[in-house]
């Protein structure tokens, strides 16, 4: 709402602030580095990737409300979140099988980097994404 009320159009000041809540979770990458510290670091590090989900996610569904007629926005939502749960099936398998891997050789830490810096980045990539398949802002409305 804050580039809303600054003037912006609403898909304007959504993929704005989308793109700074995008770089908020790349903070997760100093979590294994700054653990040597103190346990608590990655864990305040990590929650404040997981509150930018949150932010993205609030952001992402009222994008869809934005752009598709009443009558479609349940069922997109819905396709999105069928997307989003096979998503996380497939993260989950590749991920376990990353962590297998590494800890047969001794070095599941690089396991971890992994799945963090991909946690960290996946926004981005997302952002990105949605920005190229979705560059001005349209209404859809021949559903």
């Amino acid at each position: 709402m804050y580039f809303i009320n600054k003037g912006y159009a609403p898909y304007d000041g959504r993929m704005r602030a989308m793109f700074l809540i995008a770089l908020i979770p790349l903070v997760v990458l100093l979590a294994q580095p700054l653990g040597g510290i103190s346990f608590w670091i990655p864990v305040v590090l990590i929650g404040i990737g997981a509150s930018a989900h949150q932010a993205w996610s609030a952001n992402i569904f009222t994008t869809v409300s934005d752009m598709f007629p009443k009558k479609a926005v349940a069922s997109v939502v819905g396709i999105g979140g069928m997307a989003g749960g096979l998503g996380g099936v497939m993260v989950s398998k590749v991920a376990g099988a990353l962590f297998d891997h590494y800890k047969a050789l001794g070095h599941i830490q690089t396991g971890y980097s992994i799945m963090f810096a991909a946690c960290a980045v996946a926004y981005v990539i997302a952002w990105v994404v949605m920005k190229s398949l979705v560059p001005k802002y349209k209404l859809i409305t021949d559903l």
